[in-house]
């Protein structure tokens, strides 16, 4: 007889249990069977009761925690149509503005063909009837009448997705807390980003490749020491020389800007993707429409630049870092206001995590403070560690990158490498070995680092999401 069993809790005391079996067969028939009420500790059959309303306190609270997360999600999603709703807003006044504009512009050019075609009359009837002087009069008047409209300029708007949110998601989430730890992973994914880490994770998941590829190659047209690539698959690049110059993904040239002094470093704003440059003459520069506008000066002879996310500039001068507003007011740090031992002697080149907001510096030293070296530094330019290398070989770093996720990329200038450096100074791996010495690196916003080889460019790859 194939029997079904229930198992029903009557009672629940801390001394003493009552449980009822029922047992029913094919046809339906029911045999109970009543265990009766314990009079033994209920610690007997392993259970404790008061380990019963700690569960239950405990998954309560699971269920309040669950309805504030949710809760605080859907504002979320109602904050982030708000903004989508308010740039559409403006995407739509500037459509409505843009088709005024060709409206009136076209009224114009009508307006402007009349009167054109009014002159033309008037002309052929003073040259069929008219005297030399009436000739000489209306040639002038038409020289000084009818204007063309002015060249119509449209408003335009770019927008440029952020293809790695992990790192923010997690930073509008919140911090979550728990006792639970999750079994280890692939060695060779990175470690999600929490907030307070300090770069010991990254802002998302990715994963190495095994060997890095190179997906573009080819013979630089230009000197390059610096190198910053844009959104839409070119780069900036300067070397120390009055010209910057606009190159392709494949190498050519797409537009050249001169200057009047020597440039030494080059940054892209992350946030409003404006090239900012730093010369030999002191002088903090944005370009703007074409051309190198002056925004501010610097004490000391600016080495290199850096533009934050929080759009700040950040200079290294002999000796100094300081970080300025746009308009060039200097903005106060901790460490600005100690005075002492600098951070840093000879900044060569600064870069900003995109995660911890820490800043790399490649700071060149000197004979009586030590080799050439790396020091990372928080937002108040307070040292958090410094990396000389910890590998066989000179190290001699030329460029430092930050990528998505919060790791350092250097470019080993003597050595011909491209070496990859978790956020808290660990060597993860060398990314690529070339043969010829190693002058700059950047890295764009797929992760791709530009990197300039003696006389050629390489475009390596190596990772993937």
């Amino acid at each position: 007889m194939a029997l079904a069993m229930e198992i029903t809790w009557r009672s629940r005391q801390k001394m003493a249990l009552h449980m009822e079996m029922t047992f029913k067969d094919r046809d339906g028939t029911r045999y109970g069977y009543d265990l009766g009420r314990q009079t033994e500790d209920a610690t007997r059959y392993g259970y404790d009761l008061d380990m019963e309303m700690t569960w239950r306190d405990n998954h309560s609270r699971f269920e309040n925690l669950s309805q504030n997360l949710k809760d605080h999600t859907e504002k979320l999603k109602h904050d982030l149509d708000k903004l989508t709703a308010e740039t559409l807003s403006v995407y739509q006044k500037m459509m409505e503005d843009n088709t005024k504009l060709i409206q009136k512009y076209k009224q114009d050019l009508e307006l402007y063909g009349r009167q054109l075609r009014q002159q033309i009359q008037e002309c052929k009837k003073v040259l069929q009837c008219g005297s030399r002087i009436q000739i000489y009069d209306t040639s002038c008047e038409v020289h000084s009448l009818a204007s063309h409209p002015v060249k119509l300029i449209l408003a335009t708007a770019t927008f440029t997705p952020n293809i790695y949110p992990q790192g923010h998601l997690d930073l509008a989430i919140g911090k979550v807390t728990t006792s639970w730890k999750a079994p280890s992973t692939d060695h060779q994914k990175l470690s999600p980003y929490q907030p307070g880490d300090k770069g010991k994770r990254a802002g998302m998941r990715k994963k190495l490749l095994t060997e890095t590829k190179v997906v573009e190659e080819w013979w630089s047209p230009c000197g390059i020491l610096s190198i910053c690539p844009t959104t839409d698959d070119q780069a900036w690049t300067s070397d120390y020389s009055k010209a910057l110059t606009l190159l392709g993904r494949k190498g050519t040239v797409v537009q050249e800007v001169t200057h009047m002094a020597g440039i030494n470093d080059i940054s892209l704003s992350p946030t409003t993707q404006s090239l900012w440059a730093c010369d030999s003459k002191n002088n903090i520069l944005e370009l703007v429409s074409g051309q190198l506008t002056h925004r501010f000066r610097t004490s000391k002879e600016a080495n290199c630049i850096c533009v934050t996310l929080s759009n700040h500039v950040i200079v290294g001068m002999p000796k100094h870092i300081s970080k300025y507003t746009t308009q060039g007011k200097m903005v106060p740090t901790k460490r600005s206001a100690r005075t002492g031992k600098p951070t840093v002697y000879i900044p060569f080149r600064i870069a900003e995590c995109p995660v911890t907001n820490n800043i790399a510096v490649i700071d060149e030293g000197d004979q009586s403070h030590g080799a050439q070296h790396v020091v990372v530094m928080d937002t108040d330019f307070t040292e958090l560690f410094v990396y000389r290398g910890d590998i066989p070989g000179y190290f001699n770093p030329f460029g430092v990158q930050y990528d998505s996720v919060g790791n350092i990329i250097i470019a080993d200038h003597e050595e011909c490498r491209i070496m990859l450096v978790s956020g808290i100074g660990e060597l993860l791996r060398i990314l690529y070995q070339g043969k010829d010495l190693t002058w700059a690196i950047g890295i764009d916003r797929m992760d791709t680092v530009w990197t300039k080889f003696e006389s050629k460019v390489n475009l390596l790859q190596y990772s993937r999401v």
